[in-house]
C-alpha cells in the first residue's frame, strides 16, 4: 500500500489553486494593466524563495460519490519569503476570486499571516487588490444573516507595527478593510493610474448621495499622496516592489536588531565644492535643499518618503558611511521652509520609525518657523507643530543638527532635542532668533521710528545695527551654537557623528506602541 493516490490529487487540488480565479478573470486582470497575485509575489520575492501556506484552502464542489469536480481557492495568498536574503511574510489578494471580498476568503488565513508576522517577529510586505478581507452585500446571502462589525485581530496589525517592518502597496481598487490595511504600515504605496484607495467605492457615495463620482475621482493617487493617507506612489508594480524593498533595506528585521550597516565606497570626507555657494546671500531666495541632501549622504542613498504631502518639509532614509538614519530638511522652495499641520505630521511619523527602528535622526535645518496666517490657524499648526516637537523629545535615538540658514520661532528650536545633549552645528549662512529681524524690528521699535525725523533713515540705521550683531560667531562665542563648519565638510562631519551614534543604539524598546 502507498499513498501516491493522495499525493497525486494534493497536487492535483495544488494546480486548481493555481489557476486563481480561471483564464478569463486572468485575462481581464492583465487588461486593467495589473498582474495577478502569483505574478506579483514572483516578482517581489527572491528568486524561489516563497513558501505557501495554506495553498489548498478553497470551497470545494463535490459529486454524490464525494469526488471534488470543481474549486475555488481562496482569494488570499500568504506564505514566507526572502527580499534581499531576509525573511519575510508576504501576503496578497486575489482579485481574479470575488475581487479580493470576504464572498471568497478564508477569515484563518489573514488572521494566521498576520499572527506569524507577530510572532516570528519578522516584516510583513501585504500586496493589497480589493476589498482586503472586507464583506459585499453578497455576504449576506451567502452567510444567511448580516453581522455587526468588529476588527477581529486588529489588535495583531496594530501590535505588529511596534515590533517588525511593515509596508503596504496599494495595487488596485483599494476599499474598507483594503484601505485601512494600507494606512496601517510603517510605508504605503500606490500604484499610478491602475490603482485607488476609497472608504467605499462609487456606488454607496451615489446611493448616500453624495454625487455620481468615479474610482479615480474617489481614491486617486493625486488625493491620498497629498493627504498623508498613502506615503508615495509608483508607475508601475514593478517600481513598487523596488521602493518596498528599497525601504525595508534600512530597518533590521525586527526592533529586537539594530538597522543592517554596509560597506560604503562613498569616500565619508569627500567634499563638494558647489556647497559654498548653495545658500544664497540675500535670505529671500531660496535654493534646492535635495541638492544638498544628495550631496553630503552616501552617493544614491537618499530615499525620499513622502515627497507630494507636507512638501515644505523633506523626509526620508538615507546612509552615511553605510550606517543607516533618519533624516529631515526644511524645503526653502515650499513656504520658505515654514512647519504646515501637514508636514508637522508627517515628521511625527518619521521620529516615530525612528525610535521604533532604533536609526539615528539628522536634521538639516533652514526653518524660518511655523507657516502664520489665517489657514494656518484653522489647520491647528501649532498643535500638530507641538505633537511633532513633543516626539522629537520622546526621539530615543541620537539625534544631530546642522542649521544651514534659519533657525526661528518655536519651530525653529526643532535644531535641539529637549533634555538631550547631542551634535549640533552650522554654517557660516546661520542665521537665528526668536523671529526674523525683517519681520519683527518695526513692531519692537515702533515708538522708537515713529518719533524720528526720518523715520525710513532711522529704520536703516537699527537694521545696521543689529545685523552687526546677528553674525553665528557672536552665538558661537557664548557657545549658544556648538560648531561652526565649512560647508565642504558637511559630509565628514555626519559620517563621523553617524559613525558615533551607531554605537550608542541600543535595542531597548521605546515607551509608547508606534502611532499609524
Amino acid at each position: 500500500m502507498s499513498w501516491d493516490k493522495e499525493i497525486e490529487e494534493m497536487h492535483s487540488r495544488a494546480e486548481l489553486a493555481y489557476k486563481m480565479g480561471g483564464e478569463e478573470k486572468v485575462a481581464r486582470q492583465h487588461e486593467f494593466n495589473k498582474l495577478t497575485i502569483r505574478e506579483r509575489i514572483g516578482k517581489i520575492a527572491d528568486a524561489e524563495s516563497f513558501h505557501e501556506i495554506g495553498t489548498l484552502a478553497g470551497v470545494g464542489k463535490y459529486d454524490e460519490d464525494g469526488n471534488l469536480i470543481a474549486f475555488t481557492p481562496s482569494n488570499f495568498v500568504f506564505g514566507t519569503a526572502d527580499i534581499d536574503d531576509r525573511p519575510i511574510i508576504l501576503s496578497g489578494d486575489d482579485f481574479t476570486v470575488r475581487g479580493g471580498s470576504a464572498d471568497a476568503s478564508i477569515a484563518g488565513k489573514r488572521t494566521r499571516a498576520e499572527g506569524l508576522a507577530a510572532e516570528l517577529r519578522l516584516p510583513h510586505i501585504r500586496l493589497i487588490d480589493g476589498m482586503g478581507g472586507g464583506g459585499s452585500v453578497k455576504t449576506i446571502e451567502t452567510a444567511g444573516r448580516t453581522y455587526i462589525p468588529e476588527l477581529r485581530g486588529w489588535e495583531t496589525v496594530v501590535s505588529h507595527l511596534s515590533i517588525a517592518p511593515s509596508v503596504s502597496l496599494a495595487l488596485g481598487s483599494v476599499a474598507g478593510m483594503g484601505a485601512a490595511r494600507v494606512a496601517t504600515s510603517h510605508y504605503s504605496v500606490i500604484v499610478k493610474d491602475s490603482a485607488q484607495m476609497m472608504i467605499a467605492g462609487p456606488a454607496l457615495v451615489d446611493w448616500a448621495s453624495l454625487g455620481d463620482v468615479s474610482k479615480e475621482e474617489l481614491g486617486s493617487y493625486k488625493i491620498h499622496t497629498r493627504n498623508g493617507a498613502i506615503d508615495d506612489v509608483a508607475d508601475s508594480e514593478e517600481e513598487a516592489f523596488a521602493m518596498a524593498r528599497q525601504f525595508l533595506s534600512y530597518l533590521p528585521s525586527s526592533v529586537d536588531e539594530l538597522p543592517p550597516v554596509i560597506e560604503c565606497t562613498d569616500d565619508p570626507k569627500r567634499e563638494d565644492e558647489s556647497l559654498l555657494n548653495l545658500v544664497p546671500k540675500e535670505p529671500r531666495q531660496v535654493y534646492k535643499m535635495h541638492q544638498l541632501l544628495e550631496s553630503v549622504c552616501d552617493e544614491g542613498s537618499f530615499f525620499e518618503m513622502g515627497r507630494k504631502w507636507g512638501r515644505s518639509l523633506i523626509t526620508g532614509l538615507a546612509r552615511f558611511n553605510g550606517i543607516p538614519v533618519a533624516i529631515f530638511a526644511e524645503n526653502p522652495r515650499v513656504y520658505g521652509g515654514a512647519w504646515t499641520a501637514d508636514s508637522a505630521r508627517k515628521l511625527i511619523r518619521l521620529l516615530d520609525l525612528a525610535s521604533t527602528f532604533h536609526l539615528p535622526v539628522i536634521h538639516l535645518e533652514d526653518c524660518p518657523g511655523f507657516l502664520i496666517g489665517k489657514q494656518s490657524e484653522e489647520e491647528a499648526t501649532i498643535r500638530y507643530g507641538s505633537a511633532a516637537l513633543a516626539a522629537l523629545g520622546q526621539l530615543t535615538t541620537p539625534f544631530c543638527c546642522v542649521v544651514i540658514r534659519k533657525a526661528f520661532g518655536v519651530a525653529g528650536a526643532g535644531n535641539h532635542k529637549p533634555g538631550s545633549h547631542h551634535f549640533r552645528a552650522a554654517w557660516p549662512s546661520g542665521d537665528w532668533g526668536s523671529l526674523p529681524i525683517e519681520g519683527g524690528i518695526e513692531v519692537a521699535y515702533k515708538a522708537e521710528i515713529a518719533e524720528a525725523e526720518n523715520p525710513d533713515a532711522h529704520l536703516a540705521k537699527i537694521k545696521e545695527r543689529l545685523n552687526n550683531l546677528r553674525s553665528p560667531y557672536r552665538s558661537a562665542e557664548f557657545f549658544e551654537i556648538e560648531e561652526i563648519i565649512d560647508p565642504r565638510k558637511t559630509r565628514a562631519y555626519l559620517c563621523q557623528w553617524a559613525k558615533i551614534a551607531q554605537r550608542a543604539l541600543r535595542t531597548d524598546p521605546p515607551n509608547f506602541g508606534y502611532r499609524p
